[in-house]
């Protein structure tokens, strides 16, 4: 009778590439091509086998080189050489930071999966790859704050194993010039004051003083819209924050574990149109980012963040990680990441798109679409759980090595110059030409 296989080492997360992700982050850049001891042996080609098996557009599109490619002569001049894909530009601007790639790590939350080493890893290593980190909503008001002076006491020493601790910890890779952290809130967070508490410490004045410190306004996430987020609680804990957060049994009856669930928040146009104001008013100093839920009128959504001031705003597809949602939700809410684009169209504002993000392939169609940069979420957990010194950096390279490939498939050397033209819908039906004109209040364009 053979041995059961052993469970992979870190989080597991259904539904995800999981596999290819920690091939990618133990081989780099060597996991972009097949395996190398078949090269003479084998011939490759398309796989049936592998259709998209969510229904988004976003894994439907193809990505089409022309064959007359003008700006492939035009980089053919600038250079005085023929190009190749090594010769494409990946460092960005967006959100009000310098990015080294059009990439960002997502938000982890509270949830117990992301707290400690792991989330640490991610830090350290999003610093030294010199990209924008978000830190996720949630953590101070579940597991305190602490200050960088020491005077935080019990709760500060948690606090250093989530908050701070992520904080410092990116501090300490990341160059000069590039990079940024975006503190996340939610409405226990605006409770809590975490931005004011932020704000004041001394250990965010670097990033404070150099321009890379943003605060993002939570409106909702990809894995479950229209609810707040949750967590799974032992009763102690879940008693310590019940005046906080609405606690229920409903998961563990008599059972040892409770959920603890957030509030959603209350939003309309006004309402975010006020909440910016009120960030740019109190934080002068201070990037302003929104995200966005996958929701039917996230397009004019979008439009109000950026009529008052935000700076980009983050739209989480249906596809998009958790670590805790009803299953209903996981499966049936909420619009797939490459509808919400076509939805948001093509704005000259910045764009951020996540959702089941992790290669190349997918991250060129968003950016095609209209977004300005992708973030990586459950793909940088599980690469950090495969290799904590290492996995993230190896994901991005492989990741970057792609976004070259494919760009210069296409005969453009900038991500930016990316647009639908790029893309092939079966449908032909599904990649936007122009951006819609009009704000349509509660509706989609």
């Amino acid at each position: 009778m053979n041995s059961p296989t052993p469970a992979p080492a870190g989080p597991v997360a259904e539904g995800f590439p999981s596999d290819a992700v920690r091939d990618r982050a133990r081989r780099g850049t060597a996991a972009v091509f097949p395996p190398l001891d078949a090269y003479g042996s084998t011939l490759f080609g398309a796989d049936p086998a592998r259709p998209a098996l969510w229904a988004d557009p976003l894994d439907a599109f193809r990505l089409v080189p022309p064959v007359f490619m003008p700006q492939r002569l035009e980089k053919l001049v600038d250079l005085a050489r023929e190009p190749v894909h090594h010769d494409v530009e990946l460092t960005s601007a967006f959100g009000g930071f310098a990015s080294a790639a059009p990439v960002y790590l997502s938000a982890f939350g509270s949830t117990r999966i992301a707290g400690g080493d792991l989330g640490l890893a991610a830090s350290r290593q999003a610093g030294r790859l010199g990209i924008p980190m978000v830190v996720g909503e949630n953590i101070v008001p579940v597991e305190g704050y602490g200050r960088s002076d020491g005077t935080g006491g019990e709760d500060g020493e948690k606090a250093e194993r989530m908050l701070l601790a992520r904080l410092h910890a990116y501090l300490g890779g990341v160059p000069d010039g590039v990079g940024g952290v975006v503190v996340q809130q939610s409405t226990e967070d605006a409770d809590a004051e975490v931005w004011n508490l932020v704000h004041s410490d001394p250990g965010a004045a670097p990033l404070l003083d150099t321009g890379r410190l943003a605060f993002e306004l939570k409106v909702g996430q990809g894995a479950k819209p229209g609810l707040g987020g949750m967590t799974v609680l032992p009763h102690a804990q879940a008693a310590r924050v019940s005046g906080q957060y609405t606690v229920d049994g409903s998961l563990d009856a008599g059972g040892e574990r409770l959920l603890r669930c957030s509030s959603p928040g209350t939003f309309t146009d006004e309402i975010l149109r006020q909440q910016i104001r009120l960030m740019r008013n109190n934080f002068p100093r201070v990037k302003v980012w929104v995200k966005l839920p996958p929701g039917r009128d996230v397009g004019a959504a979008a439009r109000v963040a950026w009529e008052s001031g935000a700076d980009a705003v983050t739209v989480d597809g249906a596809e998009g990680g958790s670590g805790w949602a009803p299953t209903a939700f996981l499966d049936h809410v909420g619009l797939p990441l490459g509808e919400c684009l076509r939805r948001v169209g093509r704005p000259e504002h910045d764009l951020l798109a996540s959702g089941r993000m992790w290669e190349g392939t997918r991250a060129v169609k968003a950016l095609a679409l209209g977004a300005r940069a992708v973030g990586l979420g459950r793909a940088a957990l599980v690469a950090v759980a495969e290799d904590p010194e290492n996995g993230l950096v190896r994901l991005v390279e492989a990741l970057a090595l792609e976004l070259r490939l494919l760009v210069s498939a296409v005969g453009k050397y900038r991500v930016g110059d990316l647009g639908p033209e790029d893309l092939w819908s079966p449908g032909g039906d599904g990649v936007p030409v122009e951006a819609p004109t009009a704000l349509v209040p509660g509706g989609a364009p």
